[in-house]
């Protein structure tokens, strides 16, 4: 395959991921990742997604700014911020080969699809007691500390992140906002490491605001899809459509990673 092929893919990619993001609420970096890894590689997916992760957070706070929860912005920025400090060291220092990143990568997504799939079609409401609601935030608290590792080295801890939000925010709107907002705060920590870390370098840089430029055009048009396909279906049918994806683009990356694909 070809380089053009595979960047035309990967503008594909950015688009129908992003219009499940819109529709969903969570899932277009993990969804995106995978495929991006194998399309373009680590050093371009990672902070492309990354910015344009931050630039569809922004779109979100503009018109739902007043529905921010604060208090839950903070616990979530301040947790999960520290499990992200960890997620960027490991993958910066340890020189991880590509093959054992795609494994990871596809086993953190399978355990998402999993606990997806629990949260959202079999878990039932449950009556807590004060006791249990005490071991609750703690294993709550934990999620957001492992959603962090997991978005400092792949930029998708999202899924985790959405587990915390749906017990905490309520509202549609707030979740929306507050999540928007811990996003776009936790992925400008991430965009200024990659241009630390030399991402954004002068020889590749170039190449990578091109990309860049045209990748937010599509996610413009993806959030305008998105929100129209959001306002006219329900929401559960493209859960399933998410998770069903999730472990497909897994299952790639396992392929990919013993040379199948």
């Amino acid at each position: 395959m070809n380089d053009i092929v595979k960047q035309i893919l990967f503008y594909i990619v950015i688009l129908l991921t992003n219009i499940i993001q819109c529709i969903t609420g969570f899932a277009g970096t993990v969804l995106a990742m995978p495929f991006s890894l194998m399309l373009v590689g680590y050093d371009v997916a990672k902070p492309i997604l990354n910015v344009l992760g931050i630039l569809a957070s922004i779109g979100v706070i503009i018109f739902n700014y007043k529905s921010i929860n604060l208090k839950e912005f903070l616990k979530i920025v301040l947790i999960m911020g520290s499990g992200m400090a960890i997620g960027i060291l490991l993958i910066h220092y340890l020189d991880i080969d590509k093959q054992i990143l795609y494994f990871i990568l596809a086993g953190i997504i399978l355990i998402f699809t999993i606990i997806g799939i629990y949260d959202n079609f079999i878990r039932k409401e449950e009556v807590e007691n004060k006791e249990e609601s005490i071991w609750n935030n703690i294993l709550l608290y934990s999620i957001l500390v492992a959603s962090g590792v997991v978005h400092g080295m792949f930029v998708c801890g999202g899924p985790l992140l959405v587990l915390y939000a749906s017990r905490k925010l309520k509202s549609r709107d707030e979740f929306r906002a507050t999540l928007s907002l811990s996003w776009t705060t936790l992925n400008t920590i991430i965009l200024i490491t990659d241009i630390s870390q030399g991402y954004f370098r002068s020889e590749v840089l170039p190449n990578m605001m091109i990309t860049l430029g045209i990748s937010s055009v599509i996610l413009v048009g993806a959030i305008i899809i998105g929100n129209i396909i959001a306002k006219k279906l329900e929401r559960k049918p493209f859960l399933i459509i998410t998770f069903i994806l999730m472990a497909i683009s897994a299952v790639s990356l396992i392929l990919n990673a013993c040379g199948v694909m």
